[in-house]
């Protein structure tokens, strides 16, 4: 990268310096402040100055230094080698610097995002001659075992294809092909960069209509996140908000995980680097960092490389949306994130608005849930980012305006209510404060994979809860025993509903997961005691006599009793649930 002077340093406030004599900068441009060569970005430009953002420690830096441009923004490195990677917010990969520096980064210190030496095995997929367009796969690499990796051509790259590699091993610097363009000839290697702040660009969007299938039965059963869309989880600190992400991370139909710790403690963040690489992928027994990239921006790393990091993440995502893959995408948190750009603000003397956040923050957010949706990439492959962001609202408050902004441009929302969590109640989605706008759109997959009982179910539970907040607030004032029998059973039918299939337990082999198919038996159960059980009620039966039936039992410990392969035991028991109920009808007849 070849680097020139463009200005000197006026002023050092913090992570933010202004330059003076700036002669050839541009909008957003990589530079280099210092001796040290401190990363940094052009922000702002005004005559011959400018404001530059530094993503590292800006101590020393002092008036008259030199400013280093490099004539190309903030970009990544994408190619061979990026899966099971940690890399900080900049995309240095921490390991690698590790190496360099030992256990604390220093300044200035670099190291190549995607390893210079390693050779990869590739395969071509097209011939000299042809026509090569943008996003056209020009070769594959086996990358992991379960991830074949797609050799793309640049987006503004297209022309006739002079030469490709042969089949054999190269690093990523080697030519992978050689195409004549309208303006010359042009090398390409086997990985490209691309800015960060600019969404890859594709051929069209697609409808959101298959679900991100989670084996989380509160997510998947009411508030469906689909391939594509995006999702916010707001709660207060302890309520489950990394747990809620990594059991989604393990357990999703996601082909890839792009997990962003962006500006968590470094306990946490420790927690997650230690964890997840002694997690295992259900799907082929390995370790699930086969499939997963981490980037660590803790809160005591400089603040604006937390700013950067959620962008970085995206652009690593949309890259392999680009190859065919369906990608989840983990925020934690973007209240971090969003104070990053408050303090960045402040420091720039910008005018602030609600709380001190900058005005552009909705912008901010808007422009990066864009970035999500189920799409047909350039070259013809069709591909999802789906977004997860966790937020952190201060004291749990969902009016800070963080969470109203992020409401306003998602279309899924799990509110973590602290008494959920406080009873162990996990994952501790509210069933009241939470929707899913994806319901009717991924109805036809579920109408397929299991029937039309779920969108029918599915209403009936949920109007259920409903009634039960209702006459929970009678309860308060006036006692249980005030009511009639049948609206105790809706208290009762809809307790059964939050123990035995809302609360889930990580840590079991049968209940950590659920599929589709078992998810419905499993709600098909509860309504069918619901159902009958208000029909024995209006025929006479005492509800006492129906709480103490002993497949109640069985209901209760149904999910950790049958495997999703054990469909026809849980229709068993929908059997012996009818039958105790004909029964105690019979008996009261």
């Amino acid at each position: 990268m070849e680097e020139r002077i463009i200005g000197l340093v006026k002023r050092v406030n913090g992570p933010v310096i202004e330059a003076m004599g700036v002669t050839d900068a541009r909008m957003l441009e990589l530079v280099r402040v210092g001796q040290s060569r401190l990363v940094g970005e052009v922000v702002k430009l005004s005559g011959d100055g400018a404001v530059i953002q530094v993503y590292e420690d800006a101590t020393g830096i002092a008036p008259r230094d030199p400013i280093f441009g490099s004539g190309m923004p903030m970009s990544v490195e994408l190619g061979p080698g990026l899966l099971g990677t940690i890399y900080d917010g900049i995309q240095r990969p921490l390991e690698a610097i590790r190496g360099l520096s030992g256990h604390f980064i220093e300044r200035g210190v670099t190291a190549e995002s995607l390893d210079r030496a390693k050779r990869w095995h590739f395969v071509p997929s097209v011939q000299a001659g042809t026509r090569l367009e943008p996003g056209a796969t020009i070769g594959t690499i086996q990358e992991t075992s379960r991830i074949e990796h797609r050799v793309l051509a640049p987006p503004d790259v297209s022309g006739t294809l002079l030469s490709v590699a042969a089949e054999g091993d190269y690093t990523v610097t080697q030519t992978v092909a050689t195409v004549r363009t309208v303006s010359g000839e042009v090398e390409l290697p086997f990985f490209q960069r691309w800015p960060i702040r600019v969404p890859r660009p594709v051929a069209r969007r697609l409808p959101l209509n298959q679900p991100l299938v989670s084996g989380q039965r509160v997510i998947d059963t009411l508030f469906p996140l689909a391939k594509g869309g995006t999702v916010a989880i707001p709660g207060g600190f302890g309520t489950g908000k990394t747990m809620t992400q990594h059991a989604i991370a393990k357990w999703c139909d996601a082909d890839i995980i792009v997990y962003i710790g962006c500006g968590e403690r470094g306990n946490e963040m420790t927690d997650v680097l230690t964890e997840f690489p002694k997690l295992v992928d259900p799907r082929t027994g390995k370790s699930l960092m086969e499939r997963t990239i981490l980037i660590a921006n803790t809160s005591n790393m400089p603040v604006s490389a937390r700013e950067a990091s959620i962008y970085t993440g995206v652009t690593l995502a949309e890259y392999f949306r680009d190859q065919g893959y369906h990608v989840a995408v983990m925020a934690d948190s973007t209240s971090r994130w969003a104070e990053a750009l408050r303090e960045l603000s402040g420091r720039m003397e910008e005018m602030p608005a609600e709380e001190g956040f900058p005005a552009y923050l909705p912008t901010r957010v808007a422009e990066f849930y864009e970035r999500a949706g189920y799409m047909v990439s350039l070259g013809g492959a069709e591909g999802s980012v789906s977004i997860i962001g966790a937020v952190s609202p201060p004291g749990g408050d969902f009016s800070e305006p963080v969470t109203q902004h992020t409401k306003r441009f998602v279309r899924c929302f799990w509110g973590l209510d602290r008494q959920l969590a406080n009873a162990r109640h996990y994952p501790a989605i509210s069933w009241l404060d939470s929707y899913s706008e994806y319901a009717d759109d991924v109805k036809p997959w579920w109408d397929e994979r299991v029937g039309p009982a779920w969108a029918v179910g599915r209403a009936e539970i949920m109007e259920l809860l409903r009634r039960e907040v209702r006459l929970l607030q009678v309860v308060k004032l006036v006692g249980p025993d005030a009511l009639p029998d049948g609206q105790r059973f809706i208290i009762d039918v809809c307790s059964l509903f939050k123990n035995a299939f809302l609360q889930q337990n990580a840590f079991d082999d049968i209940d950590r997961y659920s599929s589709a198919e078992k998810q419905s038996r499993m709600l098909a159960i509860i309504l069918v005691y619901w159902q009958r059980g208000a029909q024995a009620i209006k025929r006479g039966v005492p509800l006492s006599d129906l709480k103490r039936l002993k497949v109640i039992q069985e209901v209760n410990k149904m999910k950790f009793s049958y495997a999703d392969d054990q469909l026809d035991e849980l229709d068993r028991l929908s059997a012996r649930l009818e039958r105790a109920v004909d029964r105690l009808e019979e008996d009261h007849a």
